[in-house]
């Protein structure tokens, strides 16, 4: 028998069942797709890891899959009883049936969680998500169930001074009619990785405004060339290697903290959020960002945010980012915080919405009312890594680099 397994890297993401490609009893070739996972970031194919028949089939669709999980089983092709379709029911007693203990429950662990901190049983709660999994809601009301007899009037006032306290009610739907919108995969792991983020790190966001009036008359001069050789010229290809620059003046920003150690890289690459409309956001990662021109960058991109959106991402393709870029601005946000940190990073970029506003400039020692195209750029960092004195380097370093671009530079 051989064993398919969950892939081991998966950038800190859950990946969950999504479906089988084939079925039990299905001669396989080697590497020929067999099951599909679903992660937050990407859905991926396992290949089989040989030729053979699949025999067995342990982690069902919508079950969690961790690093190195084993997913099912290939049999040899001449194995006996390698085409069977599915394991033979039972034949034995009812008595005989009845006494076999039954398979554990798949719960995700923050569930695993509620019931611990509950008391309460999982195997007693009906699960309400899909394929009658059972949610976090699915504990707390069932705590709450157990409970209900503890009322108001019964409890005593000396119990009141105590530590015991009356379990109030779930809250009632609010008046009107609405519709239930099930969380999806993707929306649920979102949830899950941008409460972690928060929990683990003190954020801290500081603020700069950036004059995009250099990079726009670069831009209008050279996107047409950009566009003959395939690459859209977008104003976040001058992000990029403006934050590229600015590693070069604080490189502890290009880092990963871990509870034992810092890991500062090298290589600069860069996640880009790219928003997927109501189906979430996702994060294609630019490797090795200093080595790209700006026409790379710009193709790259192109490719990039194309495949994001037609979900044709590959897992390296969302894997193995040292800084996350958000362009925040292009659906009209001036300003957002904290952008959230995509750990284990050490901080995330965020650019709001450019706009025309009035400044006052110095002109041969004169102050002047100018109209300028400005946008706030913003740093939020995790405080366990970097204070104030890098935040505002590595902001300087990066204003600087958009502000001073050379026309004809490409």
């Amino acid at each position: 028998m051989t064993d398919i397994l969950v892939p081991l890297e998966q950038e800190g993401t859950k990946a969950v069942v999504r479906q089988w490609l084939k079925k039990l009893g299905d001669t396989v070739a080697e590497h020929d797709p067999l099951v599909e996972l679903e992660t937050d970031k990407v859905s991926v194919e396992v290949p089989a890891p040989a030729a053979g028949v699949l025999q067995e089939i342990l982690l069902n669709a919508d079950a969690e899959a961790g690093p190195g999980a084993v997913l099912g089983r290939l049999g040899e092709l001449d194995e006996p009883g390698a085409t069977t379709q599915a394991s033979p029911p039972s034949h034995g007693s009812p008595d005989q049936r009845l006494s076999k203990p039954a398979p554990p429950l798949a719960l995700s662990p923050a569930v695993r969680r509620a019931v611990k901190e509950s008391g309460v049983d999982p195997a007693t709660i009906a699960g309400s998500g899909r394929g009658g999994r059972i949610t976090r809601a699915d504990v707390d009301q069932a705590a709450v169930t157990r409970s209900a007899p503890v009322a108001v009037e019964a409890v005593q006032p000396a119990e009141i001074a105590g530590t015991r306290r009356p379990i109030a009610p779930p809250p009632s739907r609010a008046a009107g009619t609405a519709r239930d919108i099930p969380h999806d995969r993707m929306r649920r792991a979102i949830a899950e990785n941008m409460l972690n983020s928060v929990t683990v790190a003190p954020h801290v966001t500081a603020v700069f405004e950036a004059d995009f009036s250099a990079i726009m008359a670069h831009r209008k001069r050279h996107k047409a060339a950009f566009e003959r050789a395939g690459a859209n010229l977008t104003f976040t290809a001058y992000m990029v290697q403006a934050c590229v620059a600015a590693m070069r003046a604080a490189p502890t920003v290009n880092s990963r903290w871990y509870e034992d150690r810092l890991e500062v890289y090298d290589d600069v690459s860069i996640g880009v959020g790219t928003a997927l409309g109501d189906k979430g956001l996702i994060v294609p990662v630019l490797h090795r960002a200093q080595d790209l021109s700006l026409m790379g960058v710009a193709a790259r991109l192109t490719e990039m945010t194309a495949r994001a959106r037609e979900g044709r991402l590959t897992g390296e393709e969302v894997r193995g980012g040292t800084f996350t870029l958000s362009n925040h601005g292009v659906s009209g946000s001036l300003f957002a915080s904290p952008v959230i940190i995509a750990q284990p990073q050490s901080a995330i970029l965020g650019v709001g919405k450019l706009e025309k506003r009035v400044v006052v400039r110095e002109v041969d020692g004169v102050d002047t009312i100018q109209i300028r195209p400005l946008a706030y750029v913003s740093l939020t960092i995790d405080h366990r890594v970097l204070d104030g004195h890098q935040t505002n380097t590595w902001l300087s370093a990066f204003v600087d680099h958009l502000e001073r671009w050379p026309l004809e530079t490409a």
